[in-house]
């Protein structure tokens, strides 16, 4: 199946999911799970979610793939960070060519981090790694920001 086929299934499965009664927790974590369950290059999904607590700090949430020790990533620091700082998308295709990179696995070659908003305001990101370089490109971007456009209503 071409990779646009499964974007559109994935999208119909999240519209679908987020159309009963749910939280933002459950949103996130049916998100990572389908998304990792039907692209095989998606290795790590996850969402990053702005601290209510501490100022300019990411926290993780929901995610499935290889556990990570990066709970907290400061604005600034790695990609995520990067991607906090800048409120834009990174699409890295070879992360070992990035100086500001942080490990979360050596098997980690490619990643894309898209930010999510609310209201005009950044309030977290979907970070997703891949172990084989140049895994991602404009129509994974396209397809990852109407995910990020469907899920952030239900992020408080």
């Amino acid at each position: 199946m071409e990779k646009k086929a499964i974007f559109d299934g994935i999208i119909k499965e999240i519209k679908t999911f987020l159309n009963q009664p749910h939280s933002g927790d459950s949103a996130m974590r049916f998100i990572s799970e389908s998304i990792h369950q039907k692209l095989s290059d998606y290795d790590w999904v996850g969402f990053y979610l702005v601290s209510k607590t501490e100022e300019r700090m990411l926290e993780l949430g929901s995610y499935v793939g290889e556990h990570t020790d990066h709970l907290k990533i400061p604005f600034g620091k790695g990609i995520c960070g990067q991607t906090a700082e800048s409120q834009e998308t990174f699409l890295i295709d070879d992360v070992t060519k990035e100086d500001n990179y942080i490990a979360c696995s050596i098997h980690v070659k490619s990643e894309i981090v898209v930010p999510m908003f609310k209201d005009k305001r950044m309030i977290g990101q979907i970070d997703i790694d891949s172990s084989t370089i140049n895994a991602f490109n404009v129509s994974d971007e396209i397809f990852l920001k109407e995910i990020c456009s469907l899920i952030s209503p239900s992020i408080h």
